[in-house]
This record gives structure tokens, C-alpha cells and sequence, in this order.
């Protein structure tokens, strides 16, 4: 990967880690989160008990004006009916209309009373007789009102007979004035509504009601929206509970695993997998397991690694051992040459082991970090072609390079890296070939992808060795080598850049029945536009 893609990479995980972070609410847990956010909106459903006290504020207002004009009205009866049947009209009315009617004089003095021709029907209740339930109702008023800030208007008490100048609507009709009305509070809570009219020159007329079917009304609403509101909050927790649930306990059980992982304290860890689930958990929940088993691998990998590399380094080591101890002892000019020839051996073959193994060590890293620009195929195999039948070798072995027709195919890619796995494949054929034998090399588009093969007349790869072959330090040599000419790594450094490249290879049998090996090596084509 180039420099520059991974600086880019680098800001744009840095802007995403960004973006995902959290201020406060990355210290709260997800089941809070989801139940305070599913409660915030019940919360503004809750205002609706709220909103009941400015519909009993819009009701009171609304008696209150009525009283007035009913308080009018049945002045202008008055006056307009004789005054022997004023006692009549008055018990008559406040009979049909459940309103106390009072006249009083402009001293002040009541002279006439529907109460005391019998008529009872303002009486205000008695909290302290009140059942349980009307007790309850009335501390959630009080409750209420005292969150809604509602006005507290002052408490109705009785005045005296000869004292109705302490009322305040009195006052206001005797001062001149046109109706008026107030409202009180009766002991029960329930809204006491009085309003005054002027009657002629004889007084004014009084009108007293207690206005318990507005508290009745507001508290029926209130139970409806109480009865709603509670069956939506049980019914939100439970959702809340139940999302909270799949959400958090899948990635809690996720965080155990990967702590186990972390600590590893067992060498398999099971990273569950969530098959059930097609949301973005289940996703999560296999790349987490997958990622497992793929850092399982590389483990695994990187400790057998590590012992074939001891073993590989043991053997040149013991050789040299040996013959250091023997020179010591040795007199022979000979068998010193020969002692001090094996030492020269055993010197280049750990060289050329150590230096192998560096190259297939760094090879991942080097590769992600690479620059890949489009690389001519075609001319890169006719160039090593070229190369080799320049050097030539000591078997007469010749190359052959099969020139596609039409375009040149591109694949983006590092050259040297892909030279060395040409190289190492055309060398390998070459070693493997008969005297005067034939190493073919061909290129072969198939959609997105390009093969290129390169085929030998040797004796080919067993079915049963041609996945081993590419495994480190797995080595298979023609009859005759030297001992120790390869370090059985050239295979398993070729896969590795093929596939950082996006590619595979592979040995295949020959198509044409000649004894032999096919390697296919296959690459992405660069994409038009």
C-alpha cells in the first residue's frame, strides 16, 4: 500500500474515531441510555398533566364570566318583577340553577337568603369525612399544582349575616362598578365561584356556587391520561429492557471473549458467532470470530515458524560445529581443506538461510506499506526471458515466452516483487528440467483476471505435494544438487506477494499429457477508467 493511501487511511480513521466519539454518554452503559431516552419522550407525554391546569384555568375563567352575567341577569329579573314576588323568583331560580342567591342592602345587611328559605344546595364538604380516595386526589391536586406553579387563590369562608361588605364583589358593585366575580378555594379544593350585580338603588344581588364538576372533570382527564401514561411507561420499559437486551448482552458476551482472547489464557477461544442474527451485531459477531481464528492462525503460524527456523538453523550449525572441533585436531593438509570447505558451506548456507528468512519475515509489512503503480506483464516475462537465455546455464535448458495478442495486460503491483516471483518460478523449472529440455511462459486474460503460467518438462508435483510445496522451509530438489543450495523458502515467499497483490498461485497438471509442472500465477487487471 503506498505511503500516501496510508496517511490518507490513517485521517480518515482518525476523523471516523472522531465522529463515533462520545462526551458524557460514552461513560454510561447502553441500558441507560436506551430507557432514558424512551423515558424522555414519556416525560413529555407527562406534561400533559401540566396542560390539565391551564384547561381548569380556561374552565374557571369561563364560570367565572357566566356567574357574572348570570349574577346580571338575575338582577335585571328583579327589577323587573314586583318586589312581593322577589322571594319567589329568587327560590325558583336558585332551585333550577343549584346557585345560592343572597341580596343584600347597601349597608351591607342580607335581606333575603335562598339558604334560609331552605334551599340548601351550596355546601361545601368536609375533608377530614372524606374517603381515602378523595384524600389521595386532592394530594395529587396539591402535587401538582405545586410543580405546575399554579395560583394559589385564597380559602372561602362564610361572613356574617350583617357583614357583606367583607366581600370583595360587594364592595366593588356599591363603589360603582359594574359585576364582579372571584374565586375561592373551598376546604376540599374545589373551586368556590361569588359574583355580584347591582339591583336598582335597593342593593346588589350575591351569587354563591361550589363548582366541584370542574375539579370532577380535570380529575376524570387527568386518571385517562394516568391510566395511558402508565401503560406506556410499562410498556416502554419492557421494549427499552428487551432492546437493551439484545443490544447488550450479544456484545457483552462479545467483550468476554475478546478479553479472553486478549489474556490468552485459552488457546481456542470461542468467539460466538451468532448465526440467528442478520442485524449489525450478528455482522460484528462474525468478524470478531473471524478475526479470531484468523489471529489464531498467525500464531500458529508464527510458532511453527519460529521451530522450523531453529530446526533449519540447527543442522548448518552442528555441521559447523563439527568441523571447527576437527580442525583443532586435524594434521592432515587435506582433510583440513576439505574440514575448512565444509565450514565456507555451511558459512554461505546460513547466509543465504538468514537473509531468505529476513526477506519472508518483513515481507507483510514491507508489502503494506508499498507504492504498486501498473506494471506491464508481458514486457516484465519477455525481459527475464531475455535475461536468462543471455546467462544461459550449464544444460542447454531453453525459454520460451508465448507473446499474448492485442493489449498489453496491466496489473498494479511492486516489480521487483513480482520479478522475484517469476524468477524464482523460472528457476525452479530450469533446475527441474531435463538437458536440452523446454521451460514455456504464457499469458492468458480471463475477465478481471490475467494468468500467467510457466510450464517445465520435468517430473511434476504430486497431487499430494502441491499445497506442501509452498510451505516454509518445505523443500524438494532435483536428484544430484548439492545439499543446501535453498533454504525452502522461495515458494512460500512467492505466495505471499502473490497474494499481497491480490492474487493466488498455484501448480497444475499439464493440459497437453507432458510430464511436467504448471505454475499459474493469477493477478487483477488494472480497470479501465
Amino acid at each position: 500500500m503506498a505511503p500516501d493511501t496510508v496517511s490518507r487511511k490513517t485521517e480518515r480513521e482518525g476523523r471516523e474515531e472522531r465522529d463515533l466519539s462520545l462526551r458524557w454518554s460514552g461513560r454510561v452503559s447502553l441500558t441507560a441510555r436506551i430507557l432514558a431516552v424512551n423515558i424522555f419522550a414519556l416525560a413529555m407525554l407527562a406534561g400533559g398533566f401540566f396542560y390539565l391546569d391551564s384547561y381548569r384555568a380556561r374552565i374557571v375563567d369561563s364560570r367565572v364570566d357566566r356567574a357574572s352575567r348570570e349574577a346580571m341577569l338575575v338582577a335585571q329579573a328583579l327589577a323587573a318583577t314586583p318586589a312581593a314576588e322577589h322571594r319567589q323568583l329568587i327560590a325558583n331560580v336558585a332551585r333550577s340553577s343549584g346557585v345560592r342567591i343572597r341580596i343584600y342592602d347597601r349597608t351591607g345587611r342580607a335581606t333575603i337568603d335562598s339558604r334560609a328559605m331552605g334551599i340548601n344546595n351550596v355546601v361545601l364538604r368536609d375533608p377530614d369525612k372524606d374517603p381515602w380516595n378523595q384524600s389521595a386526589a386532592r394530594l395529587l391536586d396539591a402535587i401538582i399544582d405545586t410543580v405546575a406553579g399554579a395560583a394559589r387563590v385564597a380559602q372561602f369562608r362564610e361572613r356574617p349575616h350583617d357583614r357583606g361588605l367583607d366581600w370583595p364583589d360587594l364592595r366593588a358593585v356599591f363603589a360603582g362598578g359594574g359585576p364582579s366575580a372571584s374565586v375561592w378555594r373551598a376546604p376540599d379544593r374545589t373551586p368556590v365561584i361569588t359574583a355580584a350585580a347591582p339591583f336598582g338603588t335597593q342593593g346588589a344581588v350575591f351569587t354563591t356556587v361550589n363548582a366541584r364538576d370542574i375539579t370532577q372533570t380535570v380529575r376524570i382527564e387527568r386518571f385517562r391520561l394516568g391510566v395511558v401514561l402508565a401503560l406506556t411507561v410499562g410498556l416502554s420499559i419492557f421494549l427499552s429492557l428487551f432492546l437493551a437486551r439484545t443490544i447488550v448482552r450479544p456484545l457483552r458476551r462479545l467483550a468476554r471473549a475478546a478479553v479472553r482472547v486478549r489474556l490468552g489464557r485459552a488457546r481456542e477461544v470461542v468467539v460466538p458467532r451468532l448465526p440467528d442474527r442478520r442485524d449489525e451485531i450478528g455482522d460484528l459477531a462474525r468478524s470478531l470470530s473471524d478475526m479470531s481464528h484468523a489471529l489464531r492462525a498467525r500464531i500458529d503460524a508464527t510458532e511453527a515458524f519460529a521451530a522450523d527456523l531453529a530446526h533449519e538453523l540447527k543442522n548448518p550449525l552442528a555441521s559447523l560445529r563439527s568441523a571447527v572441533d576437527s580442525l583443532a585436531s586435524v594434521r592432515d593438509t587435506q582433510l583440513q581443506e576439505r574440514l575448512l570447505a565444509i565450514v565456507r558451506d555451511d558459512v554461505h548456507r546460513l547466509d543465504r538461510l538468514i537473509t531468505d528468512i529476513s526477506d519472508a519475515s518483513r515481507l507483510d509489512a514491507q508489502l503494506s506499506r508499498a507504492k504498486f503503480d501498473p506494471i506491464d506483464l508481458a514486457a516484465m516475462l519477455a525481459g527475464l526471458v531475455e535475461q536468462h537465455g543471455a546467462r544461459g546455464n550449464d544444460r542447454d535448458v531453453r525459454l520460451r515466452f508465448d507473446m499474448p495478442p492485442g493489449p498489453a495486460p496491466l496489473v498494479m503491483g511492486e516489480g521487483m516483487r513480482l520479478e522475484r516471483v517469476f524468477e524464482n518460478l523460472i528457476d525452479n523449472a530450469v533446475s527441474f528440467s531435463p538437458a536440452g529440455g523446454l521451460v514455456a511462459l504464457s499469458l492468458l486474460t480471463s475477465g478481471e483476471m490475467v494468468e500467467a503460467r510457466v510450464e517445465d518438462e520435468g517430473p511434476g508435483v504430486p497431487d499430494a505435494a502441491r499445497e506442501t510445496i509452498f510451505r516454509r522451509f518445505h523443500s524438494v530438489r532435483p536428484d544430484g544438487e548439492a545439499f543446501g543450495r535453498h533454504s525452502g523458502l522461495g515458494l512460500a515467499i512467492a505466495r505471499t506477494i502473490v497474494e499481497g497483490h491480490q492474487g493466488t498461485i498455484g501448480v497444475e497438471s499439464r493440459e497437453d499429457r507432458i510430464h511436467g509442472a504448471r505454475f499459474v500465477v493469477r493477478l487483477p487487471l488494472v480497470q479501465p477508467g
